[in-house]
């Protein structure tokens, strides 16, 4: 692990979606840890963030401080893992970080707080879909936060001429599936 970042964690803000579209479109255009080939614009990512929110979800930013202003370095929200209404207990991940703050434990800690935003609503499942089977920070960021490996899909993208596989992984949130979610829920 690199050098580790005095950094904070907070619910996203409108005027953070510069520094998200950023982080995100860097992935996008340098990594398989996401499968679009081309990153979305500031409007459309207001939009998804919207979309996150609306539904009642969290969307939190890492910040560090320099200077006396924020600078976010990196990102992470949960939603549907999918939304036919049997699934509306179990939500997906998605975390990215800014390179300067890969290795400084970030991902750990936006991961953790996600976790704990998710019990509180009602989620009794966390699924991860990650890009690339030789993604090892990402598996094990997962796997240190309690989650399970569930599966591989095999060469499922094709992205920079290669066939990429995506990692299943999955940890049980609250009392799991040991007892029925809330009534009403």
């Amino acid at each position: 692990m690199d050098k580790p970042l005095d950094v904070h964690i907070r619910d996203s803000r409108d005027d953070d979606l510069g520094a998200i579209q950023k982080i995100y479109a860097h992935h996008v255009l340098n990594s398989v840890a996401t499968f679009e080939i081309e990153p979305p614009d500031l409007v459309e990512m207001m939009r998804r963030r919207a979309e996150v929110l609306r539904d009642g979800f969290p969307y939190l930013v890492a910040f560090t401080l320099e200077n006396g202003h924020e600078r976010v370095v990196g990102y992470a929200y949960a939603y549907f893992f999918k939304l036919r209404p049997a699934y509306r207990f179990t939500a997906e991940n998605s975390i990215y970080l800014d390179p300067v703050a890969q290795g400084s434990g970030v991902g750990r800690k936006l991961l953790g707080q996600l976790i704990e935003r998710c019990k509180l609503i009602g989620m009794r499942q966390m699924v991860a879909v990650i890009g690339d089977s030789g993604n090892v920070a990402s598996i094990a960021v997962h796997a240190a936060a309690g989650f399970r490996y569930a599966g591989l899909l095999r060469a499922s993208g094709w992205k920079f001429d290669r066939w990429v596989d995506a990692v299943l992984m999955q940890r049980e949130l609250g009392h799991g599936d040991r007892l029925p979610p809330e009534v009403g829920a």
